[in-house]
């Protein structure tokens, strides 16, 4: 027997953004799937051929990269950061929009102005993203690696600006921050190994292009 299409999901609101895309391709997950207070980690579908991993975001690329999920959904800001050449990335979804921004406190902004950074130390969770940002400006970044709380960092004096995501940009405010340069756009991409994409083409391919369908059409869904 065939082993199974595995698709990587991250956790949080892409995963339920990414729930009425999966329904539109005709895949429709176990009820656990959708709920994050489950500890189960893999789930069936009712495609026998297709399972579902819900993980983190970021190893949802690598878990795809490394061939153990053959397909999965994840933001463009991941895989910017890591820039895997096992990834390949067919399909904007045009869900999960948001961006990456640098963040620095209200009174730092006040009398700060980005074009004279020299030298900066930013806490985030994208250390190469931000330092290639910052080095095509000709400033030197020192990155302070967090996995999270990015806004307790120039709070409590580890860095005095932050680079993380931002949405509504209700938590900068809540922790006096603010925005002062936006490095990215991000929306959430389908990602397919490229091992798997030749080997099983015959699987992948049309879901690839259903994906895609669906995505050139959701605004009239």
């Amino acid at each position: 027997m065939a082993q199974p299409i595995i698709i990587a999901v991250p956790k949080g609101r892409i995963l339920e953004e990414a729930l009425p895309l999966l329904a539109r391709a005709g895949i429709v997950p176990e009820p656990a799937f959708s709920d994050e207070g489950s500890r189960a980690l893999s789930f069936s579908t009712n495609h026998p051929g297709i399972s579902l991993i819900r993980v983190r975001a970021f190893d949802v690329a690598t878990f795809v990269a490394h061939g153990a999920a053959q397909l999965g959904i994840v933001g463009s800001d991941v895989l910017q950061e890591f820039d895997y050449s096992e990834l390949y990335a067919p399909v904007d979804l045009g869900i999960g929009h948001c961006r990456l921004s640098i963040a620095e406190p209200v009174d730092l902004a006040a009398k700060d102005d980005p074009r004279g950074w020299s030298h900066v130390r930013v806490a985030t969770k994208y250390p190469n993203l931000t330092r290639k940002h910052f080095e095509a400006r000709g400033v030197q970044a020192e990155c302070v690696k967090l996995n999270g709380a990015m806004e307790l960092a120039p709070l409590l004096g580890l860095s005095s600006r932050i680079v993380d995501l931002v949405s509504s940009g209700r938590t900068l405010k809540e922790n006096g921050l603010v925005e002062v340069e936006v490095i990215a756009q991000v929306s959430a991409r389908l990602i397919v190994n490229r091992a798997a994409f030749k080997m099983r083409a015959g699987e992948i391919v049309p879901l690839v292009d259903r994906f895609r369908e669906i995505a050139g059409n959701r605004d009239a869904a």
